[in-house]
């Protein structure tokens, strides 16, 4: 005699297994979380870094490239740091710092109270920063290697992180965008400064060299747990946007 299958009501099926589901902290989809992994570990732009990851980098060579007036950046570096409405007492981080540009800025208005993280996946511009700390008796600077995929800050630690005309060289846009989350106290904020890219009005050089435009990376830092708060307009660029954007709990 063939055996007999009870079929079982799905809702009382779910019922069953609901306290098995909720002994769990999370209940997750098999194979999502290893997706999510292989997408933040997926390069953008692969290669985009190389020409300053050779052991031979000269951080003055760089200085001079970087700190020109012919640089929009540079000439306008006054007003974009006021742009950041920093106050005595906060702790930023300049990531992707570079020769340290803004540096002494973002110290003298943080105060000796405040700390300034100069963050860098360049060893040798991380040592020039450093250099240049102390020389001028910035005690409140601190230069700091960060990897390619994170920023490599304490959890919690910073009130707000400034992109300066790097976050397009964000090769792992989505960790490091993470990463960022988690440094960042609670309403903490990112501002993001880069290249307008906008075809058949961008240099050929921007074009070339920035994979997206404002809209794409927006988009990107939204997805990430950010909120847009604002576009900070006061600091005259034209090449640039300024963009800031608030933490929001996850």
């Amino acid at each position: 005699m063939p055996t007999r299958t009870t079929k079982w009501p799905l809702c009382l099926v779910l019922a069953l297994l609901a306290p098995a589901f909720s002994s769990c902290d999370t209940i997750r989809t098999p194979g999502m979380e290893s997706l999510r992994s292989a997408a933040a570990s997926q390069s953008v732009n692969p290669g985009i870094n190389e020409p300053y990851l050779q052991p031979n980098l000269d951080p003055e060579d760089w200085a001079q490239r970087f700190e020109v007036e012919s640089r929009e950046v540079f000439a306008a570096r006054e007003a974009i740091a006021d742009g950041l409405d920093l106050s005595p007492g906060m702790h930023v981080a300049d990531v992707g710092a570079g020769t340290g540009l803004f540096v002494p800025l973002l110290a003298s208005r943080v105060g000796t109270s405040g700390r300034v993280y100069a963050v860098d996946i360049v060893p040798a511009f991380v040592a020039h920063i450093d250099r240049r700390a102390r020389a001028a008796g910035l005690d409140q600077v601190q230069a700091r290697l960060c990897s390619e995929d994170s920023v490599d800050l304490p959890a919690a630690s910073v009130d707000l992180v400034f992109v300066c005309d790097t976050y397009h060289h964000f090769e792992y846009p989505s960790a490091t965008l993470a990463s960022i989350h988690d440094a960042l106290r609670d309403n903490g904020e990112l501002v993001v400064l880069d290249f307008e890219r906008i075809p058949g009005v961008s240099s050929d050089w921007i074009l070339g060299h920035v994979r997206a435009g404002r809209e794409v990376f927006s988009s990107e830092i939204e997805a990430a747990g950010f909120e847009f708060v604002e576009e900070i307009t006061s600091a005259p660029l034209h090449d640039n946007y300024m963009l800031r954007f608030r933490k929001q709990s996850r």
